[in-house]
């Protein structure tokens, strides 16, 4: 498969990047890209949350944003997928072009601006899912861009996903949505959190099960609002994090063709911002509370770095788009030959090794 993936990808880099990501939706849900997962290896599973997962390696959302092939995405060896983000009434996003690939930094800039189907249409993708799950499908929420009230648009995601939805992931830190960072300020961060879980609790009361909430947060706050954001999540016993986001930041490109674009930057050059931020959020809260580390993940020692760093599990996008469904064989199979190496029965036992290295490292400019 890497094999053909090399060659096919030589084709779709000669595309337009959205003509060439609606084309790999194409291939997964035709079988045109098999499953092709590393043997299971029980030291590499993790529960946290209240959930299990055979491995801690996610694909993020943004790949899967309609929910068109989560069962697909799983079969090539995550441990789970997010799709998303979702928002009530279906959006076009901002106008194109809005993704530009930087091939020599292994990055790339979006604005995409929440582009997706809205809520009735990818429920009823999610409703017509048979069988098992390989791996827990998250749902991550959002808001319209012209809605007046944003806050209750995030919680109505809760309320019509709570039936599908194995974790909810509330994203307040996409950079291509004017005015949507603005939610991570401390007074409408709590509002926000009241909201989304008053909506969990009345799905609870009704006999649902208890779904986990995550925080996506943006890795370029300053170290006020990391405080901020960790007392909330604490004194509201959030879920879980998810660090980080994209980042405004163009430190670290050598790619000067697409530097002046406006949008979030994704891929190699966000991993060592973000796992500073994650190190520094999992010295404020703790170690009870999950956190998901995204952000470069594109090769076992980086999927290792998150979690010595603090983080329980890991997620990737713009690596896959670079390396392919490969990729994912690649790191478990790295994953479990450094948990050999380190001569641990799992690799929980490893989270936390690094933290305070990286709560050490000076941000990158």
């Amino acid at each position: 498969m890497d094999l053909f993936y090399t060659i096919a990808r030589r084709a779709l880099f000669t595309l337009e990047p959205e003509i060439a990501h609606k084309l790999s939706i194409l291939a997964l849900k035709s079988g045109a890209l098999p499953g092709c997962p590393a043997a299971l290896d029980a030291r590499l599973a993790v529960k946290t949350a209240g959930l299990s997962f055979s491995n801690p390696l996610g694909i993020a959302a943004g790949f899967d944003k309609n929910a068109e092939v989560p069962m697909e995405v799983l079969r090539l060896g995550f441990g789970f997928t997010e799709i998303g983000s979702v928002t009530p009434k279906p959006q076009p996003g901002n106008p194109k072009p809005r993704i530009f690939r930087l091939p020599a930094d292994q990055a790339v800039i979006n604005r995409f601006g929440f582009n997706n189907d809205g809520h009735a249409v990818v429920l009823e993708r999610l409703n017509a899912i048979k069988g098992d799950r390989p791996g827990p499908i998250g749902v991550n929420v959002g808001a319209n861009k012209d809605s007046e009230h944003r806050i209750a648009d995030y919680a109505l995601g809760i309320e019509v996903f709570y039936a599908v939805a194995d974790y909810f992931t509330v994203n307040i830190s996409s950079p291509n949505t004017p005015g949507l960072r603005d939610l991570q300020a401390k007074n409408s961060l709590a509002a926000l959190l009241e909201a989304v879980l008053a909506a969990r609790s009345v799905e609870i009361a009704q006999g649902h099960a208890r779904k986990p909430i995550f925080l996506k947060v943006a890795p370029d706050l300053a170290a006020g609002d990391l405080e901020d954001i960790a007392e909330l999540a604490l004194e509201h016993a959030l879920d879980g994090l998810i660090i980080s986001n994209t980042t405004l930041s163009r430190s670290g490109l050598s790619d000067d063709r697409h530097i002046g674009q406006a949008g979030g930057v994704s891929g190699r050059p966000l991993f060592e911002r973000s796992t500073i931020v994650l190190a520094k959020l999992r010295k404020l809260v703790g170690p009870s509370m999950t956190i998901v580390g995204v952000g470069g993940v594109d090769s076992a020692a980086a999927a290792l770095e998150k979690i010595r760093a603090g983080a329980d599990l890991v997620q990737l996008y713009t690596g896959f788009v670079y390396q392919g469904p490969g990729l994912v064989r690649a790191i478990l199979t790295g994953l479990s030959e450094l948990v050999a190496e380190r001569n641990v029965a799992s690799i929980t036992e490893l989270r936390d090794t690094r933290t305070e290295e990286w709560v050490s490292r000076p941000m990158p400019q």
